[in-house]
C-alpha cells in the first residue's frame, strides 16, 4: 500500500470534509496559529483520514490508536523525515484532542501517541567579524543619508520632460531600496525578531525614543524587543526619507514595503538577506533565521541570561531557547583548541 500524505489527493467522505473545517476553526481562531502551521495540520489530518478511509473507517468515531500509528508506520516506510513524523504526530494529537472535546471520539487516542525524537542540529551562526562585514557592506551600498523627499516628485513637476522623471523616479526607488535593506538588516540582527515578524510590522510598532519595536509573534503573542542605535538610526533613515519615495494608497501602515508599494513578502525579505550576505566577502550564506540565531548566540556569549533571551526571541518554551547554550558551548571550544597551545 502506498504511504499516505496530503499528497495522496483522495476524496474524503462529506463528514470527514465537516470535521476538517472545524478543526481549521479552532487552530485559526481559538489557539491562534500562524496560516502555515494551520495549512500543515490540515495537510496532516487529511492525510490521516485518507489513510483511515481507506482502511475502511466509516466514521470517526471509529478512529483509534492503532490507525494512527498505522498511519505513522507507513509515512515511516516512505521515507518521511524523523522531524516531519513529530510534526505529523503532534497534529493527530491536537485533532484528536479537538474531536474529544467535541464529543466526536468517547476517548482521546493521540494522548497515548508518542513523539517521534528528532536530530536538533546547531544553528548556523555568524561571526561578530562576519556579521559587521555584511552589516558595513549594505551600508555602503546606500546613499548618504538624506532629507526626506518632497511632496512633488519630478514627474510631477511641470514641464519636467519623461525620460528625466523617469530617471529620477528610477534613483529614487533604488534609494529607498537601499535604506530598506540596510533597515532589515539592521533589525534583524539587532532584534532576533523572526522574517514574519517583521513583515507583520507596521509603522506605529516602533518607538523611536525607547528604542524597541512591538512584535506579534506565534500564537498571537505580543512581546516589545529592545534594539541598538544603529538599528534605530537605520530604522529612522528608512522611515524619513525611503518609505514615503515607495509609499502608495495600497501601502497602509505597513512599516516595510516592496517595489510596488505593498507589505514586504517574507520571501523578497529573505531574498534581500541572501544577497546582502552574498555582497560581503568570505561570509557563508544564511537567511532570517541564520540572523536570529547569530543574534541569540551572540547575546548570550555578551552575558544576557537566558530568560532574557527568551524573551526577545519570543520562546514559548525555555527548552527551544537552550539551543544556543550548546552553539555557545561549541564555539567556545572550537577557539580553545585553535588558541591554546596544549589544546
Amino acid at each position: 500500500m502506498q504511504p499516505a500524505g496530503p499528497e495522496a489527493g483522495a476524496a474524503l467522505p462529506g463528514w470527514a470534509d465537516q470535521r476538517l473545517a472545524a478543526f481549521q476553526r479552532h487552530l485559526a481562531a481559538e489557539r491562534g496559529l500562524s496560516p502555515h502551521t494551520v495549512r500543515a495540520y490540515l495537510g496532516d489530518v487529511s492525510s490521516l483520514l485518507e489513510h483511515a478511509c481507506r482502511g475502511g473507517l466509516t466514521g470517526l468515531a471509529d478512529l483509534d490508536i492503532a490507525v494512527i500509528r498505522s498511519w505513522l508506520a507507513a509515512q515511516h516506510a516512505g521515507g518521511r523525515a524523523r522531524a516531519t513524523l513529530a510534526r505529523r504526530a503532534a497534529a493527530a494529537r491536537a485533532f484528536t484532542g479537538f474531536a474529544c472535546s467535541s464529543g466526536w471520539l468517547a476517548g482521546d487516542p493521540g494522548m497515548l501517541l508518542g513523539t517521534p525524537k528528532t536530530h536538533r542540529h546547531l544553528p548556523q551562526v555568524l561571526a561578530r567579524e562576519q556579521i559587521t562585514a555584511v552589516l558595513a557592506a549594505a551600508a555602503a551600498a546606500a546613499p548618504a543619508p538624506a532629507a526626506a523627499p518632497t511632496v512633488s516628485r519630478p514627474a510631477e513637476v511641470a514641464g519636467a520632460s519623461a525620460s528625466t522623471s523617469t530617471s529620477a523616479s528610477a534613483a529614487e526607488a533604488a534609494a529607498a531600496i537601499a535604506w530598506r535593506d540596510v533597515a532589515i538588516m539592521e533589525l534583524l540582527y539587532a532584534s532576533g525578531i523572526r522574517v514574519s515578524e517583521l513583515c507583520g510590522l507596521d509603522v506605529g510598532d516602533v518607538d523611536g525614543e525607547r528604542r524597541s519595536v512591538r512584535v506579534l509573534g506565534k500564537g498571537g503573542r505580543e512581546r516589545v524587543v529592545p534594539v541598538g542605535a544603529p538599528a534605530a538610526r537605520a530604522l529612522h533613515q528608512w522611515h524619513r526619507a525611503g518609505r514615503p519615495r515607495l509609499a502608495t494608497p495600497r501601502s497602509g501602515a505597513a512599516l516595510f514595503l516592496g517595489r510596488r508599494g505593498g507589505r514586504l513578502d517574507p520571501r523578497t525579505a529573505r531574498r534581500v538577506v541572501h544577497a546582502r550576505i552574498a555582497a560581503a566577502e568570505s561570509v557563508p550564506d544564511t537567511g532570517p533565521h541564520g540572523l536570529r540565531h547569530t543574534a541569540a548566540t551572540h547575546l548570550l556569549e555578551g552575558g544576557a541570561d537566558l530568560r532574557s533571551v527568551q524573551e526577545i526571541l519570543g520562546h514559548a518554551s525555555l527548552a527551544t531557547t537552550q539551543i544556543y547554550t550548546h552553539v555557545s558551548a561549541e564555539r567556545l571550544l572550537s577557539a580553545y583548541r585553535q588558541a591554546h597551545p596544549r589544546a
